[in-house]
């Protein structure tokens, strides 16, 4: 009996585990409650948008410029800054990319749906 469920648990976490190879880091999914999810490929685990956004940022040593309403001053911005712009219709991460600020889906190339999440949409309006 140990031996069958043995080959049981085995077989079950290497199911588990060939799901997640084909994930792309920032593929995003909805969740059993209806909310957006973005796969974690170096943490393999499945975030909420903003906590995706956490530790994409965290890998890199944090937010550059924290969450904030105003954007830095230009001059002491650098090449692939970040900051989460907080807007009227939610968040948005930004990255400093190649003289001005991007949404960072646009230089990461995540999933599409992070350009509609939060603040994204409207981010530039």
């Amino acid at each position: 009996m140990r031996i069958i469920l043995a080959a049981v648990l085995v077989l079950s976490s290497q199911l588990a585990w060939s799901g997640n190879e084909d994930l792309r880091d920032g593929q995003v999914r909805e969740n059993g409650h209806g909310q957006l999810e973005a796969w974690d490929k170096e943490n393999s685990r499945w975030l909420s948008m903003e906590g995706f956004w956490q530790a994409y940022a965290d890998r890199k040593g944090g937010y550059t410029w924290g969450a904030s309403r105003e954007y830095p001053p230009y001059e002491q911005v650098n090449e692939f800054d970040t900051l989460l712009i907080q807007l009227d219709h939610g968040n948005c991460l930004m990255e400093f990319f190649h003289s001005r600020w991007r949404r960072a889906n646009d230089v990461r190339r995540w999933d599409e749906r992070f350009n509609e999440y939060g603040a994204c949409a409207r981010v530039f309006d």
